[in-house]
């Protein structure tokens, strides 16, 4: 099957540029979407301590990469496509082992 989406960073002329973060997706429910959990860490200077944070990135999921809950995917940021999107799947790291 051949890609013919536009807007697919690996086989269309979307271009990439800046972060590239890797998550876990939590959500693909809505269409070529997927919410992607980054979690991170930071340091309190005050406190002296690390805090653990997570960040959910909307991400345009093309069809011929089509990840699923519990994929670990890479995601790349892209220019703005649409109100909240401005990441892009570019490759699944590791599929979801689901029952």
């Amino acid at each position: 099957m051949e890609c013919t989406d536009p807007k697919c960073p690996v086989h269309g002329g979307l271009k990439t540029r800046g972060a590239e973060i890797e998550g876990v997706v939590v959500s693909a429910k809505a269409k070529k979407t997927a919410i992607v959990e980054h979690s991170y860490s930071t340091f309190l200077n005050k406190y002296e301590r690390s805090l653990r944070k997570n960040s959910r990135i909307p991400a345009y999921n093309p069809e011929c990469i089509n990840a699923e809950v519990g994929d670990t995917v890479a995601i790349a940021e892209t220019r703005k496509l649409s109100k909240t999107k401005s990441f892009a799947v570019t490759k699944i790291m590791k599929k979801h082992q689901g029952a």
